[in-house]
């Protein structure tokens, strides 16, 4: 395993860099090396011989993978582009990382699962997807760990942030056009900010060197999100009260949030219910601490108002 010193000459390949995800990356990465993001104009997923090229071409010392297809619901009917981006293109990056002596670093959900325990599910769980996004997560996992790569595998779920679109800038929308909002309370999970997971991969990093040997017990799945939990309902009243707190102009109050049941919003793919993720193996594996996700949606407020 490289020593952490030499961490600063590697070069980075990163795709999906216009991805909220990749977006914080290209930031936090730079602390580690020089990095080279790639979006889908200039680095196409879902064409194998274009995706080998850009690799075989850089011969990166870290291929970071934030690209993904993450319609959840339009996966149901594009499953075969989903599984393209979602199972081959790790795949084939896995590929290239075992010929080149590379380290992956590829980000998974917490749709792999069904979410029908009660407690936090840990990386040992048995998997079992509900949709077809989640069968191609999984494939990609399934794949990466088959290469004999060395590799690092975050999962996390119900990511947010100032760049791309997610769950709390749609909430705010539909805060200043609505006087009533109904949303689902029987989901629940940690919202995470992608900066936290961008920052988390390049402290990470920092800690590990650029190269980690396939046969390290460092390698291999880990649960990355924000501490604490709630449900999606709790969430939306959260986001609107704290907006209104600080000057924003709503229609609407946290008291005209109302919950509903999954079973009352109909939608082309089933979600789990329990989406929380312990994280105990990262924070003790790497001596990190991760934050309550309420810490995450004030900064992000305070950002956006």
């Amino acid at each position: 395993m490289a020593a952490p010193d030499t961490v600063p000459a590697a070069v980075i390949l990163l795709t999906g860099k216009n991805g909220q995800l990749g977006y914080e990356l290209r930031r936090s990465l730079a602390t580690i090396g020089h990095v080279v993001a790639h979006d889908r104009s200039d680095c196409d997923l879902g064409s194998p011989h274009e995706l080998r090229q850009v690799v075989r071409e850089l011969k990166p010392h870290i291929i970071v993978n934030a690209a993904a297809y993450t319609d959840v619901d339009l996966a149901e009917r594009e499953s075969l582009l989903a599984n393209a981006v979602n199972a081959e293109a790790p795949e084939i990056l896995a590929q290239e990382a075992r010929r080149l002596g590379s380290l992956l670093i590829h980000y998974s959900s917490d749709y792999v699962l069904d979410g029908c325990q009660d407690a936090p599910y840990r990386e040992d769980a048995t998997p079992n997807p509900l949709s077809a996004y989640g069968r191609t997560k999984l494939a990609g996992e399934f794949a990466i760990a088959a290469s004999g790569c060395s590799y690092l595998i975050f999962r996390s779920s119900w990511m947010f942030g100032i760049h791309g679109n997610n769950f709390l800038k749609t909430i705010l929308k539909l805060a200043g056009e609505r006087e009533t909002l109904d949303v689902v309370n029987d989901q629940c999970g940690a919202p995470t900010p992608a900066d936290l997971v961008a920052d988390t991969t390049a402290a990470i990093l920092k800690k590990i060197g650029a190269r980690l040997d396939p046969a390290e017990s460092l390698g291999g799945i880990y649960h990355l999100t924000a501490a604490g939990e709630t449900t999606w309902c709790d969430y939306a009243r959260r986001i609107v009260t704290r907006f209104g707190q600080n000057g924003a102009r709503l229609k609407l109050t946290a008291e005209q949030i109302h919950g509903i049941a999954s079973a009352a919003y109909p939608s082309p793919a089933k979600r789990p219910l329990n989406c929380r993720l312990d994280t105990a193996k990262l924070r003790t594996t790497f001596g990190l601490d991760l934050p309550d996700w309420k810490i995450g949606v004030e900064r992000i407020i305070k950002t956006l108002i």
